[in-house]
């Protein structure tokens, strides 16, 4: 039998310690994150992130992430230098193929979805 699976407030969760993120360009950035659900295929993952300030890679070539960010506020700089501001309560997707960078202009947490291919 599935049963419903309720996580309760992410703004409080405890994501655990912060540690350097490995990408990160400018900032000295450090991040957290916990996976709430994994399908039983494994080709979908749905947890909280957060990330201290500054700038850092991303390349989604091998899954989409679904973004929401529950707090923050950040740039999204696309590979063909167009840049798109985004702040808490919004939600967007980075479909798979995607790379560019993320300025964090505050601390920022979000929930994720990523969704690998077949």
């Amino acid at each position: 039998m599935l049963h419903v699976d309720n996580f309760g407030d992410l703004l409080a969760l405890d994501l655990g310690a912060f540690a350097p993120k490995p990408t990160s360009i400018e900032g000295n950035q450090e991040e957290a994150a916990a996976t709430l659900f994994t399908s039983a295929d494994g080709k979908t993952e749905i947890g909280v992130w957060e990330c201290t300030p500054g700038r850092f890679t991303a390349d989604r070539s091998a899954a989409a992430e679904i973004c929401h960010l529950l707090s923050g506020r950040v740039t999204l700089h696309e590979g063909d230098g167009t840049a798109r501001d985004i702040g808490a309560g919004e939600m967007f997707v980075l479909p798979r193929g995607w790379r560019g960078e993320w300025t964090i202009h505050e601390q920022t947490r979000k929930i994720y979805t990523m969704v690998s291919g077949a």
